[in-house]
């Protein structure tokens, strides 16, 4: 398993790797996806401080794909949902009749 130091320094050099790979200078890489080509320098050298400059960028580079799989919902089974609507009803509060609790409350006050 990859330390988080070790990821970001991975996805950095990617990030750069990129960028040359399509002849993409930083300043056209500035104008064109709205970060500062200091914000894109210290991204490519691993310091990757805003998560919306991420996203502009791997979306600038034509790899915003990469993020789908954490978008899609999980589907549960039917066994999970009916399990997990049984739960909540064993949660609900059963409430005690009206008519037995005042006929207590009545006979104990005549006292």
């Amino acid at each position: 398993m990859l330390s988080d130091t070790e990821i970001i320094n991975k996805i950095s050099a990617k990030i750069k790797a990129l960028r040359l790979k399509q002849n993409i200078s930083r300043q056209e890489m500035a104008e064109s996806s709205g970060v500062s080509i200091s914000s894109i320098a210290r991204m490519e050298d691993g310091e990757i401080k805003s998560f919306e400059s991420f996203l502009r960028i791997i979306r600038f580079l034509g790899k915003i794909e990469i993020l789908i799989p954490l978008l899609q919902e999980e589907e549960i089974s039917p066994n999970e949902y009916y399990k997990m609507v049984q739960s909540v009803r064993k949660k609900q509060r059963k409430r005690a009749s009206r008519g037995n609790n005042n006929k207590n409350e009545q006979e104990a006050s005549k006292w």
